[in-house]
């Protein structure tokens, strides 16, 4: 951490924080019944987003998927457009029209979150082929989980993007589910990573709960895509601390996937902990620095709560705009 220097630090903390706060926020409301439809946080997964994003230049690309909310926020979105756009209100990114899981914003890069898993790859490498065609210095980062490494797109997207040495980073959010399976029973593989050999491509296997980690390791592979060497898969492992869905527990109830000790025992490595300590045991951050991110986080946060809640709906005349086929 000695040769981070400290902006980029309290950066990849306000970061996190921003996501963790956004998240819990969301779960909370939609609990509620203020926010329509389903809803995917993110809670736990804080340092994949943050740390990959943070290597990434504004020009840069990601694609996103149903568990998106944390990709956008580290790639620069805004939260009051995030949270007009969970509540369908006009004023969001996509004018209330796309919801939790196709938020989408081109002027930052985000080309899109995906409800079809494994649906960012292929538009990911195509990204990445565009670029190099338009002779553009531009790499594409693409975020997809556990379950999509088992998808025909996955193996696709990896081959052709490592033929044409295409300049992608496949970050693979490892959180051991999918949806409520665990990933083991129907993975080949116990690292994703491996599966690069394959494609003759850097697999590298990451912890990722450690967001100094992730930005390293994301760094080096943005470094290798500009320079023309091709892809990287990082694999991040980590672990999501709430349900697939907000609100699971309504229906699961006996059939429960995982135990409460797994949760508590995943809960101690807590990202936003992890940096806390290393911060402040390196003597270059202070307990205070850190809390006034969080008190300024949070009213970030009651002011995009508010104008999500004040924004108008969209025009029922509106329906048929913004489509395209």
């Amino acid at each position: 951490m000695e040769d981070l220097n400290k902006e980029l630090l309290l950066d990849l903390y306000h970061t996190m924080v921003r996501i963790r706060m956004f998240e819990e926020r969301v779960r909370d409301l939609a609990l509620k019944n203020e926010i329509p439809g389903f809803v995917h946080v993110s809670i736990g997964e804080e340092a994949s987003a943050t740390g990959v994003c943070a290597a990434l230049r504004h020009t840069d690309f990601i694609t996103s998927t149903h568990r998106g909310h944390g990709h956008l926020i580290a790639k620069g979105g805004k939260l009051d457009r995030m949270m007009a756009e969970l509540y369908g209100k006009r004023t969001g990114y996509c004018k209330g029209k796309g919801g939790s899981m196709h938020i989408v914003d081109f002027a930052l890069g985000i080309l899109g979150a995906n409800g079809i898993v494994g649906a960012g790859l292929p538009i990911a490498t195509g990204s990445a082929l565009a670029a190099v065609v338009a002779g553009r210095d531009a790499v594409t980062a693409c975020f997809f989980g556990d379950g999509a490494s088992n998808e025909g797109t996955f193996h696709e997207s990896l081959n052709l993007a490592a033929v044409w040495k295409l300049p992608v980073i496949f970050v693979c959010e490892n959180n051991g589910f999918g949806e409520f399976t665990p990933a083991q029973t129907v993975t080949s593989v116990r690292d994703i990573a491996t599966r690069a050999q394959a494609y003759g491509i850097p697999g590298l296997v990451v912890n990722g709960n450690d967001v100094i980690e992730v930005y390293r390791y994301a760094s080096e592979a943005a470094a290798r895509a500009r320079a023309g060497g091709g892809p990287t898969l990082l694999e991040c492992k980590t672990y999501r601390w709430e349900g697939h869905v907000v609100g699971e527990q309504a229906f699961l109830g006996a059939a429960a996937y995982r135990e409460q000790a797994e949760i508590e025992e995943w809960k101690k490595r807590c990202p936003l902990i992890r940096f806390q300590q290393y911060a402040i045991a390196s003597g270059r951050i202070s307990a205070a620095e850190l809390k006034k991110i969080e008190d300024e986080t949070l009213a970030e946060l009651d002011a995009a709560v508010a104008f999500a809640r004040e924004s108008p709906l969209p025009d029922p005349a509106e329906v048929t705009e913004d489509l395209y086929a």
